[in-house]
């Protein structure tokens, strides 16, 4: 069976990459994982010039092969105004690639993979569209329709995905919409980060954020909870691990608030240092107030030992109800400094959240998500290899 994956993920040529293309995040990943499933998987992508970054990582997967878009330059409004022109200027390419395949996968939020799954419906061809913003809110125009459309066409030989996970499936208008979760380790790698926590290390401990750097995610609350926590803990280091729009001011309130000595802003690192850094610390601090779908940056703490002091947003409460973390109920400097004097004043309580995080983290490999998500697809499709 040959699959055609259409996303909006930005790409760009690399000669040090087998396909000769490369991008970052844990698209890469996850391309490579889905690939094993079929016979020929094509990713219909935009691509631009672009200098290697930090993170970069090569597109690679069994017969896999990258068929480049142009890219939709812009943001918000100028965006969506020039994607009618890009649909102009790309649709030979869109509709090529959609009839030759047999089935096609779409990735959303996202304008590209809208247009493939528009048009792969018109076709009449087999769909698996995998949501992967907060199922649970939907705020816009567009994450209305999203979630609209997957529930009319849900069921049969359409595959629908909700990014997420809560007791109750995702859609009582069409219960063939599933649950699935989303990550980037290999059951190998959970394995690797695993780490013995030491209650030593809780005398002079390390606080770690990783994420993009907008005000949402909460770094700002665990800055100013450092305040509050210096009387019982005047040796205790906060990390915070990557870039984005609100990074400088970050910067300036650690300064303002008399704590900059205590805290590292390593901006954006590859995902192998990310590793190292979550392996160095001690709790792994997020009091989200964003729209989360599976934030693989907690599911990459809690593999590495963790325990996670976060919100009660999107699948969050689901990752830690065997005890791996303290869930907040509301993202204020005071409840965040109440939860770290939680996990850390009690050596024995702390060893006990650590090893629940691994387990919990044990449930969600690379090989776990790609025979989930083969089984629905083999459920609707038959086999999705030629030999099988």
């Amino acid at each position: 069976m040959k699959l055609a994956v259409f996303s909006h993920k930005l790409c760009w040529p690399s000669t040090a990459s087998p396909s000769g293309y490369a991008t970052d995040g844990g698209f890469p990943l996850q391309m490579q994982t889905l690939s094993e499933l079929f016979d020929a998987t094509t990713l219909v992508v935009p691509v631009a010039d672009h200098a290697a970054v930090v993170g970069e990582m090569p597109l690679t997967g069994r017969g896999l092969r990258i068929v480049s878009l142009t890219d939709p330059t812009g943001e918000g409004w100028r965006r969506k105004l020039r994607m009618l022109l890009w649909t102009l200027q790309n649709a030979p390419t869109l509709w090529r690639e959609t009839r030759a395949a047999d089935a096609v996968h779409v990735p959303i939020p996202g304008d590209v993979g809208t247009i493939g799954m528009l048009l792969a419906w018109l076709l009449g061809k087999p769909l698996f569209i995998r949501y992967c913003g907060n199922w649970l809110r939907q705020d816009t125009l567009a994450e209305r329709f999203w979630r609209g459309f997957m529930e009319f066409c849900a069921g049969g030989r359409n595959v629908c995905l909700a990014t997420g996970g809560t007791d109750q499936p995702p859609s009582l208008r069409n219960q063939a919409i599933r649950w699935i979760f989303s990550t980037s380790l290999t059951r190998r790698e959970i394995e690797l980060c695993a780490t013995k926590r030491d209650a030593a290390s809780l005398t002079t401990p390390r606080l770690v954020i990783a994420c993009r750097q907008e005000f949402k995610k909460g770094t700002d609350v665990v800055l100013e909870s450092l305040a509050l926590l210096q009387t019982e803990f005047p040796e205790l280091h906060f990390d915070v691990v990557g870039d984005g729009g609100a990074l400088s001011e970050f910067k300036q309130l650690a300064t303002r608030l008399g704590i900059a000595d205590r805290v590292t802003f390593h901006g954006k690192v590859n995902h192998d240092r990310v590793i190292e850094l979550l392996k160095q610390a001690d709790l792994f601090c997020f009091p989200t107030t964003s729209s989360e779908g599976f934030p693989k940056a907690v599911l990459e703490a809690m593999a590495c030992g963790l325990p996670v002091v976060t919100t009660r947003v999107s699948v969050l409460p689901q990752l830690l109800n065997n005890g791996g973390g303290v869930l907040l109920n509301e993202a204020t400097p005071v409840a965040v400094a109440e939860a770290v004097r939680h996990c850390l004043s009690d050596p024995q309580r702390y060893r006990l959240m650590s090893e629940r995080a691994v387990v919990a983290a044990q449930q969600y490999s690379l090989e776990h998500w790609r025979d989930t998500i083969g089984g629905y697809l083999r459920d609707a499709w038959g086999p999705l290899q030629s030999h099988s």
